[in-house]
């Protein structure tokens, strides 16, 4: 089993693109929200394109699950094959349970809560644009940062990041230079 895991494209069909050169061979990919629209703070940059990015989203070969956004309209949902699922989503993919959520209106506490509750193996959000994995007593609370528009530096520079969870464990990669920034193996 591998998945996906991306956050936050905001409707950049270049930055989707280049996120799914890192998930060659996937079985499914969780979207943490924030998928079509961009907020005017945030600007749209380069890649901006949504219908490109649904007709990307449509046509993709595996199963997505999509946890709404803060930037998620009701309205887009009328332009994707797939549901954009609120307030968050549960995934039961092999062996392991996986809760998204978009993290924008939960404490790290009620995260961990949440994915106790429903004996999740991964809580999943994205909001911030910042990667985050960290084991949390048994539970690994994961934050795959942005592809689009990424607020997470290495060396000086944006580092636009994915996450891929398999049976051994979790990481999360650069997509520009295809570098492990996080994992965890289990």
């Amino acid at each position: 089993m591998k998945i996906g895991v991306v956050s936050d494209t905001h409707g950049n069909i270049a930055a989707f693109r280049k996120a799914l050169e890192h998930f060659d061979g996937v079985d499914m990919i969780l979207h943490a929200g924030d998928v079509l629209y961009h907020p005017p703070r945030l600007g749209c940059g380069d890649g901006y394109d949504i219908p490109a990015l649904v007709q990307a989203l449509n046509g993709l070969a595996v199963p997505v699950v999509i946890a709404q956004g803060n930037c998620d309209p009701q309205v887009y949902e009328e332009l994707l094959e797939m549901p954009v699922q609120s307030p968050y989503a549960y995934v039961s993919a092999g062996n392991l349970n996986i809760v998204v959520n978009h993290g924008h209106l939960l404490t790290r506490q009620q995260m961990i809560e949440l994915a106790k509750r429903y004996r999740a193996a991964y809580f999943i959000s994205g909001h911030t644009h910042v990667p985050v994995l960290e084991d949390v007593g048994g539970c690994v609370l994961m934050n795959p940062g942005s592809p689009a528009i990424p607020k997470f530096t290495v060396d000086g520079r944006p580092a636009p990041s994915v996450g891929l969870i398999t049976e051994c464990g979790a990481r999360v990669i650069d997509i520009d230079c295809g570098a492990t920034l996080l994992e965890i193996t289990r």
